[in-house]
């Protein structure tokens, strides 16, 4: 468990990290959702990561409220992504304790959170399932 304690986002993250930008519509980012079985996408502008999309971002579109007209579904899906993203987002830096972002995770019910390094360049994404491995390895003798 000691070498779980002292393991960083920077080893257990994903490297090569697909991105989207503010004009992907929810139609594309759907079928990425489907393809890539992924629960949360970096926004990207340039070299600057400006949000977070999410799953349950993408199915907030779809909910609606009685005194609310429901869009025909193909108006939804023209959407873009920066019409239902998270601008105000949580990220750590590759030397952030797993046990951080486990925190992390925890208090704001996420499933995996973007990693910036010191000039705010992404350099990966954290996910549960990182977490979860790590534990594991961490378990073996």
């Amino acid at each position: 468990m000691h070498r779980f304690l002292e393991a960083t986002a920077g080893q257990y993250m994903t490297r090569e990290v697909k991105t989207v930008t503010r004009d992907t519509t929810m139609r594309e980012l759907h079928k990425m959702f489907e393809a890539d079985d992924f629960n949360c996408y970096p926004v990207r502008e340039g070299d600057d990561i400006v949000g977070v999309v999410s799953n349950f971002d993408f199915l907030k579109c779809f909910a609606f409220n009685p005194g609310r007209m429901v869009p025909a579904y193909d108006d939804l899906l023209s959407r873009m992504v920066a019409e239902v993203m998270t601008p105000e987002f949580i990220y750590v830096d590759p030397a952030t304790k797993l046990t951080r972002v486990l925190q992390l995770m925890v208090d704001h019910r996420m499933k995996s959170l973007p990693v910036l390094n010191a000039e705010q360049l992404l350099v990966g994404i954290i996910a549960r399932e990182d977490i979860m491995r790590a534990l594991t390895e961490s378990t073996r003798g």
